[in-house]
């Protein structure tokens, strides 16, 4: 039982962990990087050598104008300076290949990691998150780790040599030049450095806004036949546009600070530039400074303002690559469903007695969304101290008017959720004794709108039995009545159901669902309305394959419809969380009103 349903509005929507979340640190980065440590070694050492061929450059330039200005041959040099330009293009062009794949490498492991832990957290984690902000943090917020690699983190090995070996050359050429150098530079990087600070908290409030929009796509989408049936297609656009401008803000925001920032290093450059010039002009016409030295001090100059920009550069993307991570830390650092030991644990069922499923004094509430200022939610009591016994190989009923807390008893025998009080056994031992994986082996459960998954009929089939043969496929389909839709199609297992099962009917949805589920073969069936989209000719084709299937197994089915449980072993009967009464159809007419009532008005008493 869902409660993702109940809100449109921000506020409902925004998962219940981006309060008050730490920060993502570093040292929660590092690992990404160190998976690539091959490529990051090559990385550093092609850096190192473009650094020396970079610094190389201007050494050449200044041997070449003195050997211009004594009318020496230039032969060699000319040689000299070709190789190091075209030394530092290859290095150069390498690096970046190297870096860009690393970079793809760390987006890769972070998807795979982020989309493993999605499918394996506690089912109340997705009753407080919308599916599209979820997405988004697989999708948007993975991709702004790439820039940490792409955008010069690793180059700042190659920068630190270079920024060392030009102050070096600098100050022995002229140190007076080189002071004034500094100090424009100091200047800017204290101005950059306020400013970049910013960049992490507005690349983190920009993601939650692409998250926002992100599920507001994807709630409009999965619900658009009925959009467009209510003619709702202009509100909806308008509320995602909505999203979408509140995203903007935050980019135009990020837009802002990276504007702030740009222009300091070109400010920083071409006044140490002009300073430089204007000095080392009037020195060179005192005679203090030979021509050939100024442009080698002008040339490292340039050389060494690169690493500076490169370094604010790498600054800035790891503060958005930690903005990004910040949001993926949150999934990572909710504790799964099970262990990874628990889940690897061969399933193993003692019956240590004729009881297959057992309540004894069971309660349970859901909680809901905090507020936002950070209050605890109320929790909403939807079962109050429920007991009762079903025998193995019986059939047994659920029935109650909606809200009573059918659905949510499945839930608590899945273990999907954990009871706020009482206990639950499987076989007479308590189901906290065994691990998910073994209790979840033992039970088949169809929900009340089963999922139909995009692809193919065998896709959908082979979800709980992924050894199943052709030859079984057939004959589970025929049980639940849907040969028919095998002959439609040429491609027969492999016809394609289409997205959310669209190319399939309602009650041929369902079908299918029970059918993926009997494949399993599992000792307890759960079945959820499983008769609730059939019509009267189905539902009783579906009563026979459920009579047939359900021999040697313990059946609990919830329904609507008494007819299809009138001959249940044993019915039980829900209201608003409490049972009204355990018997048979006979036993209940007569005993419990509510019973008699739903009886009356479906033409049972």
């Amino acid at each position: 039982m869902s409660m993702m349903g109940g809100g449109r509005g921000r506020a409902a929507g925004r998962p219940a962990f981006d309060k008050n979340s730490p920060k993502a640190k570093f040292s929660q980065l590092w690992p990404y990087l160190t998976e690539h440590k091959g490529a990051l070694v090559v990385a550093v050492i092609l850096s190192l050598i473009g650094a020396a061929v970079s610094l190389a450059q201007p050494l050449v330039v200044g041997q070449v104008i003195t050997a211009v200005q004594e009318g020496k041959d230039l032969g060699y040099l000319v040689v000299i300076l070709v190789s190091v330009v075209l030394g530092s293009a290859v290095a150069s062009g390498f690096l970046y290949y190297v870096l860009a794949k690393a970079g793809e490498g760390v987006v890769f492991s972070a998807r795979g990691q982020l989309a493993t832990r999605l499918l394996r957290l506690p089912i109340p984690e997705y009753d407080l998150r919308r599916t599209g902000d979820l997405v988004s943090r697989v999708s948007s917020d993975t991709t702004l780790l790439r820039a940490v690699l792409t955008q010069g983190l690793v180059d700042a090995a190659g920068g630190v040599l270079i920024f060392v070996g030009s102050v070096i050359a600098m100050a022995i050429i002229d140190p007076i030049l080189l002071g004034i150098t500094l100090l424009m530079i100091s200047i800017a990087v204290a101005a950059i450095g306020t400013s970049a600070r910013r960049i992490r908290s507005a690349t983190t409030k920009a993601q939650e806004r692409v998250g926002d929009m992100s599920a507001s796509v994807e709630r409009a989408l999965s619900a658009v036949r009925t959009i467009r049936a209510a003619g709702a297609e202009t509100r909806e656009s308008q509320m995602i546009i909505e999203d979408a401008k509140e995203a903007y803000k935050q980019g135009v925001k990020i837009a802002g600070i990276n504007a702030s920032v740009t222009p300091l290093g070109g400010l920083a450059a071409n006044g140490a530039f002009i300073a430089v010039l204007g000095v080392g002009g009037y020195r060179v016409a005192n005679g203090d400074t030979p021509v050939a030295s100024l442009v080698t001090f002008i040339l490292l100059m340039f050389l060494m303002i690169r690493p500076v920009g490169q370094a604010f550069g790498a600054y800035t993307s790891v503060q958005t690559g930690l903005g990004a991570l910040a949001r993926i830390q949150e999934v990572l650092n909710v504790d799964l469903e099970d262990t990874d030991k628990e889940r690897k644990e061969t399933p193993k069922r003692k019956a240590i007695n004729t009881t297959a499923i057992e309540f004894k004094k069971v309660s349970f509430a859901y909680a809901g969304q905090p507020s936002e200022d950070g209050k605890p939610a109320e929790k909403r009591e939807v079962l109050e101290k429920v007991s009762f016994a079903i025998e193995r190989g019986t059939r047994v009923a659920i029935v109650g008017p909606s809200g009573s807390g059918k659905s949510t008893t499945f839930s608590l025998i899945e273990r999907f959720y954990e009871p706020t009080a009482g206990e639950i056994l499987l076989d007479g031992q308590p189901v906290t004794s065994i691990t998910r994986g073994a209790l979840r082996s033992q039970i088949g459960y169809v929900e009340q709108d089963a999922p139909v998954l995009a692809g193919t009929i065998r896709d959908n089939l082979l979800i709980g039995a992924p050894d199943a043969t052709d030859k079984q496929l057939k004959a589970v389909l025929k049980e639940v009545n849907l040969t028919d839709v095998l002959k439609r199609d040429k491609r027969g297992l492999d016809a394609e159901v289409g997205e959310q099962g669209i190319m399939l009917s309602g009650g041929e949805r369902q079908r299918l669902a029970i059918a993926r589920t009997l494949l399993a073969a599992p000792p307890i069936l759960l079945l959820d309305e499983s008769t609730s989209s059939l019509d009267g000719i189905n539902e009783q084709l579906m009563r026979e394959a459920i009579d047939s299937v359900a021999k040697n197994r313990t059946l609990i089915v919830i329904a609507h419809r008494l007819s299809t449980v009138i001959d249940s072993d044993q019915i039980i009967v829900l209201e608003k969380g409490k049972i009204l009464g355990v018997g048979t159809h006979k036993q209940l007419v007569k005993t419990v009103p509510l019973y008699k009532e739903l009886a009356k008005s479906q033409m049972l008493a």
